[in-house]
């Protein structure tokens, strides 16, 4: 229960306190993000049913997720975007990203995730919408797999880096690619699969950049995760 209280804490915008964060505890928030994912997915897909028209309800949504979550997956999308389209040693890239400037890298990313997501939740049913938003969160604990190290010495990467067995991720996949292909059909299962290796790159390609993860690039594999899923999810 503590670690789901602080995966809320953490994770959304709910007013909860945590009287200490340890790494058992952190280890234990990012194990159960998926659930705080879902729990996201059932209030988007309450948005998407307010009698606005499909584009509308689907940048409502948006943003009332951006308000639920206080926006920081998607600072950390574009902390990502700039520190990897950046040039020079990873020393740089990490202080490009822990900079508050959005630069042109990261505003094309929002764009382009951002309008992914706005466009395809309409089109998903409330099934998928709660899939794509707990696959978001399984991206986290893939981002803190053991042997992935930190790429900073301090926040929440460090915190977090390495914490999980690679079997939580995994298993967290495997159940919701189940639950898509019952729920939404193969599209969504295929979308959990896709996901899952998109985020293993992004993993694969900031640890060699920056030498492991940062908090910003779990915010990244999150939003990258999400949108994956919902795309698939409007294919026919």
């Amino acid at each position: 229960m503590i670690g789901l209280r602080l995966a809320l804490s953490w994770l959304t915008v709910l007013p909860l306190h945590v009287e200490s964060v340890d790494t058992r505890a952190a280890r234990s928030a990012i194990a159960v993000a998926p659930v705080v994912g879902a729990l996201l997915g059932l209030l988007a897909a309450g948005v998407l049913w307010l009698p606005f028209p499909p584009l509308l309800a689907g940048v409502l949504a948006v943003g009332v997720l951006a308000l639920a979550t206080r926006g920081m997956h998607l600072d950390g999308l574009a902390d990502t975007a700039d520190g990897l389209g950046c040039y020079g040693p990873p020393e740089r890239a990490l202080a490009v990203m822990k900079g508050g400037d959005v630069g042109p890298f990261g505003v094309v990313a929002l764009i382009v995730v951002l309008g992914v997501e706005a466009v395809a939740l309409p089109s998903v049913p409330w099934a998928g919408v709660v899939l794509a938003l707990a696959a978001g969160r399984t991206a986290f604990g893939a981002c803190c797999v053991r042997g992935v190290p930190a790429a900073r010495p301090d926040g929440l990467g460090a915190l977090v880096a390495g914490t999980q067995p690679w079997w939580v991720p995994a298993g967290w996949a495997v159940l919701l690619a189940a639950a898509g292909l019952v729920a939404v059909g193969p599209r969504a299962a295929v979308g959990v699969v896709v996901a899952a290796a998109v985020v293993a790159l992004l993993v694969a390609h900031t640890r060699r950049r920056f030498g492991g993860v940062t908090g910003d690039v779990l915010g990244a594999a999150c939003e990258l995760a999400t949108a994956v899923v919902l795309a698939a999810c409007t294919l026919s």
